[in-house]
């Protein structure tokens, strides 16, 4: 047969590349073809090649696979560009001094498509890129390679991981960990360039020597094999500007296709950390897992920040997309397409339900939409800066877009208009500035008026950063300061108008028992509802809901938005948010499986399977007026007057009887106790009183987690009881350990939440030696809750039990219940 039979002309990116044999096994343990490869780079190409962008690429290629853990392949490496190589590959030199290679540039997808058919399994890159003038820069990145020697593991990278973390944390430097698809972990922190690799290079030597004279049983600095047995080597070495690292998200030319896979802090607590083969990675990017994103390159359709003439600025945009599958514009190459009808250039944001709600600002400059992704949505309060990604560029056809992005593509979610129109440009300098007056449409987010912005790139990032600020002028078009306003919420144009009573939080109650209660006072008595505080913003039908800590929680608990229909009018309502046991009783626990999630399909599943109900009890804003100066009899009044119950929707009536007689029925309902209310008093927004006291039937506490002990016999591996502290006089000091009252499901979940958080010494004072004792510690950031049996003579928890976390709850303002 001819040799040619086995080859296909494909087009990739608008390039058109031959390839073969799409049927040998590159991974013969795994049965893992060349077609497999080709497929797997398509997939991560939008997050590989941020990464690879304008670094020279050594590549390690098995042109007869990779072999067998038995017997392997050996490789070669390849530094100079093939003769062979198509002239479309964007290529640089490095003059060296007897000679000088040339080096491809993964800047597109073709090239990692040619990569693949050419069997370059590894891209090998280093810590710096190539500037406009195509010289090599200052390194963008520190990266420590934590190898495990004989004896060690992924677990003791781990450690060492964490360790590195937080001397890097304290240089202001945040890193990213990835897990090498070898044998250990790589941790990249980015750099502002303005330090040569020689300087880098020193810096990470001299991390790796302190933690090796910290932790000599763990951490090796060396070089040499033999003294690394059973501890783990700090490889500095990789910021020499000679030396190259494998490109994050590269497969590895292992028996297994394993992959160098960007990881989250959290994944490294998980006490199943594994490395992850390329369909997991697949997985991930299809779900928009993409941790070290803020280092990546995304200029896309310039060089080093510049424009460059002739390139198809959409080249990433398609590759990212798949137009069968995804209602949105994917124009062909070379396609044209209209500016505004009256020739002023187009903008629009639009709100984008994802895997995180972020708002996509996009503005018409040079043919298409340069595009940032708002994590909070545009300011709408000039002393306010908020971050902005710079994206890929998008189609001009993408500004009338609306509608959901399927599951399983890129940006995967549903997407509507927050406010478009048109613009007025007043500077722009590529890949530092831009400042723009937005004139959006009626009813639009930025609320029918003229917008002055200013995008600023930046320090640190320099022209080639993808981080930027966006920030609303204090200097607006009609001469005004513009009124301080908080961001888009989940509605178009929900927060055009100055929001109600936008200092208002929840007002707290003190801790107390009956003998506490003021016999010449008038009270009443409301039931005290096991679940987290929630002020519920109701406005032309619409509820947004903000917890204790002022935290927007309305996209978790979309069942609330009920509300809207069962109030008159704006208002500003108080409650508690529960759910409920199979008896109707408020249970704390089934409420853990709802505060924290944010995706959209999570939702909806976990609504189905764990409704959750607002008890309201309180009005602050009703009628047309501020409410906080009325006494509570007024408040209450005005809540039943404006509010209905519904189906996810209660309002209890509050008991102004015996006071006993309210805590003894609280109790026969299986409840927390009640919450004694003066009824001549007036709320006091974000305060903690005496004018509500809170009598409790059960002795609860909470705590903030200052560390955890290891487990044995079926926890062996993981949290065995975590260490607790309560605010004395100002400082922290220990309450005990609990270790009862977690599922595993719990424990893991707690190993997730810690892992980020470790530090070298405890945080609090007065821990006993046996509870010192294989101790971990963490930074004291977050808050749980214990059931307990009173405290000892030593004045730590007796019997506590786990009831939960309390994210609604400040570190700071934990003390002594009744203290």
């Amino acid at each position: 047969m001819c040799p040619r039979a086995h080859e296909q002309l494909v087009k990739v990116a608008g390039r058109r590349l031959k390839v073969s044999n799409l049927d040998k096994v590159m991974y013969p343990e795994t049965g893992t073809t060349k077609a497999d490869v080709l497929h797997y780079l398509a997939t991560v190409a939008p997050v590989l090649i941020p990464q690879a962008a304008w670094r020279p690429a050594t590549r390690k290629r098995w042109v007869d696979g990779v072999g067998t853990a038995a017997k392997p392949a050996r490789p070669f490496f390849r530094k100079d560009l093939e003769d062979s190589a198509p002239d479309w590959v964007p290529r640089a030199d490095i003059r060296h001094k007897e000679h000088v290679n040339t080096y491809p540039l993964v800047n597109d997808p073709a090239v990692l498509a040619w990569l693949g058919q050419m069997a370059a399994l590894e891209i090998h890159v280093p810590q710096w890129r190539f500037g406009p003038d195509l010289a090599p820069r200052n390194p963008d990145r520190l990266v420590l390679d934590l190898d495990p020697g004989e004896g060690a593991g992924l677990r003791e990278c781990v450690q060492v991981a964490l360790l590195c973390r937080e001397v890097l944390h304290g240089m202001d430097l945040d890193a990213v960990p990835v897990t090498s698809g070898s044998k250990g972990i790589h941790l990249y922190a980015p750099l502002d360039g303005r330090h040569t690799a020689g300087q880098v290079t020193e810096v990470a030597h001299e991390l790796a020597r302190a933690l090796e004279a910290d932790h000599p049983d763990l951490v090796v600095s060396d070089m040499k094999k033999a003294l690394r047995t059973g501890k783990v080597l700090v490889d500095w070495s990789q910021n020499n500007g000679s030396k190259t690292t494998v490109c994050p998200y590269s497969l590895r030319g292992r028996p297994h296709p394993n992959v160098a896979a960007p990881r989250t802090w959290e994944e490294l607590g998980d006490p199943g950390l594994a490395q992850l083969d390329y369909r997991e990675v697949m997985e991930r990017v299809a779900a928009g897992i993409d941790p070290i994103a803020a280092q990546g390159w995304h200029g896309a359709g310039t060089e080093a920040g510049r424009p460059v003439p002739g390139r198809d600025r959409l080249a990433r945009y398609r590759s990212m997309r798949d137009q069968a599958k995804t209602p949105e514009p994917v124009p062909a190459e070379g396609a044209g397409s209209a500016s505004a009808d009256n020739g002023q250039p187009a903008f629009v944001i639009q709100e984008h339900h994802a895997r995180r709600l972020h708002w996509d600002f996009r503005l018409e400059h040079d043919g298409v939409l340069v595009s940032w992704a708002v994590p909070k949505g545009p300011p709408l309060d000039p002393e306010e800066n908020r971050l902005a990604v710079l994206t890929e560029d998008h189609p001009l056809e993408y500004a009338s877009f609306e509608g959901t992005i399927p599951k399983g593509e890129y940006g995967a979610g549903n997407v509507k208009i927050w406010d478009s129109g048109t613009y007025e440009l007043e500077k722009w300098r590529q890949g530092k500035e831009v400042i723009a007056v937005l004139h959006g449409r009626d009813g639009g987010g930025l609320g029918s008026v003229p917008r002055r912005y200013a995008l600023i790139n930046t320090p640190g990032m320099g022209e080639t950063g993808k981080n930027w600020l966006i920030h609303l002028m204090k200097d607006q078009p009609d001469g005004r300061a513009p009124a301080a306003e908080h961001g888009p919420e989940h509605r178009p144009g929900q927060r055009s108008r100055r929001p109600l009573l936008p200092d208002a939080a929840p007002m707290l109650a003190t801790a107390g028992s009956l003998a506490d209660l003021d016999p010449e006072e008038a009270w009443a008595y409301e039931m005290k509802w096991d679940g987290v505080r929630a002020l519920a913003v109701v406005e032309d039908g619409a509820v947004r809901l903000v917890t204790r800590k002022r935290l927007d929680r309305t996209g978790t608990y979309p069942e609330l938005q009920e509300l809207g229909g069962l109030v008159d009018g704006p208002a500003v309502l108080d409650g508690e948010i529960v759910a409920l046991a199979p008896g109707g009783r408020p249970d704390f626990g089934l409420l853990q499986n709802r505060m924290n999630l944010t995706d959209e399909a999570e939702v909806r599943a976990a609504a189905r399977t764990t409704p959750v109900y607002l008890i309201l009890f309180d009005a602050l804003h009703a009628g047309g007026k501020s409410l906080l100066r009325s006494p509570y009899t007024v408040r209450r009044q005005a809540l039943f007057d404006v509010a209905r119950p519904g189906r996810h929707v209660q309002l209890p009536e509050a008991f102004t009887g015996p006071p006993r007689q309210a805590l003894e029925a609280s109790a026969r309902l299986g409840l927390e106790g009640i919450i004694a209310k003066k009824q001549s008093g007036v709320y006091l927004s974000g305060r903690r009183t005496r004018s509500w006291i809170k009598i409790k039937n059960q002795t609860h506490q909470e705590v903030v987690v200052i560390g955890w002990r290891h487990g044995a016999g079926n926890r062996a591996g993981g949290i065995g009881s975590l260490l607790l502290a309560v605010h004395e006089d100002g400082r922290l000091v220990y309450a005990g350990r609990v270790g009862t009252g977690f599922t595993r499901a719990d424990l893991d979940d707690a190993a997730t939440r810690l892992a980020p958080l470790a530090r070298k010494t405890p945080a609090a004072e007065g821990i006993p030696a046996p509870d010192r004792e294989d101790a971990e510690w963490v930074s004291p950031r977050l808050v749980g809750e214990v059931r307990h049996a009173g405290r000892t003579a030593e004045g730590r928890l007796r019997q506590p039990v786990w009831r939960g976390w309390r994210p609604d709850k400040d570190p700071d303002e934990v003390v002594w219940e009744g203290s």
